[in-house]
């Protein structure tokens, strides 16, 4: 009997993660933490997530040097109104001797700060901007209070020129008849890879509650069936930058991973 453990989510990008927050106001609809502190386990109501509360006794906390990539965050994200403690977060885990991956929907103003403040630590940290789709009017209904494309294209494009290594997560792969394009027109500001994924457990994450969600609900599903996926898989795979998730790898057959962080 094979005792391996396959590994997914993120333990694929890294072996440890990393929050000093609770809640996060870009509200994303279909999020894994939202759903299992409002809906799960109910540990408070839906309207209070997008209040972002800062835990400082994890802002306080030294960090130490862990045996792989760690990623910050994963529970929420690095916005204006939280990037003093986020700062202080990640220069301790940087000061450790980490290698971070840090992963976000980005704010332009955030990037700049980041990439002015930690040139030094360049060969330590790997920006990955999550950029679902290209289309606004997706990015607005599935991440209400996240950034535009535009602002995330140009948080890439910088962190780019600043000479950061540079990545993208199209997971949620929030429109897929469009994906050919996306990818191709990221692909020139990215050094390290661009990772595709399916939205997963839409259905209990996502309620339906109008005809626009049931409508946005379909328009996910239609877009990511085992036959789309294939076809999307085909298209891409020769591409030297694509990774594929979990979710992906499991309907076209390539082994997942063993061990955690080896982001490949």
């Amino acid at each position: 009997m094979n005792s391996q453990k396959t590994v997914f989510g993120t333990k694929e990008w890294s072996v440890a993660s990393v929050n000093c927050v609770i809640g996060c106001s870009h509200n994303c609809r279909y999020c894994y933490a939202r759903y299992n502190a409002t809906a799960r386990f109910h540990r408070m109501a839906p309207h209070q997530w997008p209040i972002m509360l800062v835990r400082s006794v994890d802002v306080r906390k030294k960090q130490r040097q862990y045996p792989g990539t760690v990623m910050f965050p994963t529970t929420h994200d690095i916005t204006p109104e939280v990037m003093e403690p986020c700062v202080i977060v990640l220069r301790s885990l940087l000061e450790a001797g980490n290698t971070v991956l840090l992963v976000s929907k980005p704010h332009f103003s955030c990037i700049a700060s980041l990439c002015w403040d930690f040139g030094k630590y360049e060969g330590q940290l790997l920006f990955r901007f999550t950029i679902g789709a290209d289309d606004d009017r997706l990015l607005r209904y599935w991440e209400p209070g996240a950034s535009n494309y535009q602002e995330r294209l140009s948080s890439l494009r910088l962190a780019y020129r600043k000479g950061f290594r540079t990545s993208v997560s199209i997971e949620p792969m929030l429109d897929s008849p469009n994906i050919f394009r996306h990818v191709t027109n990221l692909s020139p500001f990215v050094t390290d890879s661009i990772w595709i994924g399916k939205l997963n457990n839409i259905r209990s994450r996502v309620r339906a509650e109008t005809d626009e969600d049931r409508t946005a609900i379909k328009r996910i599903e239609d877009g990511q069936t085992n036959e789309r996926i294939f076809e999307i898989y085909n298209s891409l795979k020769d591409f030297p930058l694509i990774r594929w998730k979990d979710s992906v790898k499991k309907i076209v057959g390539i082994q997942a991973m063993s061990e955690p962080g080896r982001d490949e």
